[in-house]
């Protein structure tokens, strides 16, 4: 089935991606949003919709569903078509447009923005015995709900952002919790570290370091763990509830790595206007790379809003780049207009 083509096709509805679907319909784009996932908001919905976000502008701190739900809220706004539970598989030309091609139809485009985060996302594993008998189990890569671990006794397994930032929002709910990490050092944010040496000094988080899991135990669930010192490898046995191995994804542009796009490791190319090599191709948020990148929703924000007002100039040579402040154009202030 081929669908009507579009001004835009943006990959991805997580943040970036929903932020273009705004831009875009602030700029009078027709536009479409392609997610493989049943639900919009990427990672914020999908992996940690209980996580507090502290680094987006305007929100001292906001739990990611909110934060997602906001987004939604937004990127709808102009009724952007939304096809959810797609694959992308094929980029191709055809009569002066793009097509792409996903696991459902064929969708003609005159432009795309790719922001699909990194990829399609799998997550990294403990190489050990129980760990995937008992995925699902007990044994998990992510947490949706926080609240199924009251009063139950955790390990987590993790170094970065992930596993810091769960420890400190578990603390207080827990009968036991207990952090692991391979090494001395972390690769959270140092905000979050400090944070994290406080709890442990008050007794809040027990912290191992140079720990890793030797054996995860249960029947029908998780009962118990072992880990071993990776320094003498002196093994250690705790009775737990959960093992939340929080280390994170490995990134996969899948499909998308082979549609002609100047790639660098796990990101495409893009230059100062969010360009790629293709034209009328944008990347933007964490999958596109260029010097001095960072990878944080708010630059994701900013890029998506640079790549779909190029996009507006590509498909119209004679458009503004620039559209101007929301404050100053006539669709909001037709909203205050309206009667409370």
């Amino acid at each position: 089935m081929t669908a009507a083509l579009v001004d835009i096709t943006i990959i991805g509805g997580g943040p970036t991606g929903l932020f273009g679907a705004f831009y875009a319909g602030l700029r009078g784009l027709s536009c479409r949003i392609i997610d493989s996932l049943p639900e919009l908001g990427g990672q914020l919905t999908a992996l940690y919709p209980e996580k507090y976000i502290f680094d987006v502008g305007g929100f001292p701190r906001i739990l990611a569903r909110d934060l997602s739900r906001n987004l939604v809220e937004q990127g709808l706004r102009a009724d952007p078509e939304v096809r959810l539970e797609e694959q992308v598989q094929r980029l191709e030309t055809e009569n002066g447009a793009w097509v792409i091609t996903t696991s459902h139809a064929r969708l003609p485009t005159r432009t795309v923005l790719i922001a699909g985060g990194k990829g399609a996302f799998a997550p990294r594993t403990l190489e050990c015995p129980g760990y995937e008998r008992l995925l699902g189990k007990g044994v998990s890569y992510h947490i949706k709900d926080p609240g199924i671990y009251h009063g139950q006794r955790i390990l987590v397994v993790g170094g970065g952002d992930s596993a810091v930032d769960w420890v400190l929002n578990l603390r207080g709910r827990t009968r036991r919790l207990i952090l692991i990490h391979r090494r001395e050092g972390f690769r959270a944010h140092a905000q979050s570290k400090r944070m994290l040496d406080e709890a442990v000094q008050q007794g809040e988080i027990e912290l191992l370091t140079h720990r890793e899991v030797r054996e995860i135990h249960g029947e029908a669930r998780v009962g118990a763990v072992t880990i071993f010192d990776n320094r003498t490898g002196q093994d250690t046995r705790f009775d737990v509830d959960a093992v939340l191995a929080l280390i994170g994804f490995k990134p996969d542009l899948g499909p998308i790595g082979a549609w002609g796009l100047q790639l660098e490791k796990n990101s495409i190319r893009v230059n100062h206007r969010m360009e790629t090599n293709l034209p009328g191709v944008y990347a933007a948020g964490d999958i596109a790379g260029y010097d001095g990148k960072l990878e944080l929703i708010a630059t994701g924000f900013s890029e998506a809003a640079m790549a779909v007002n190029h996009a507006a100039h590509f498909i119209n040579p004679s458009a503004r780049y620039n559209p101007g402040h929301s404050t100053n154009l006539k669709m909001f202030k037709q909203d205050e207009d309206e009667p409370e």
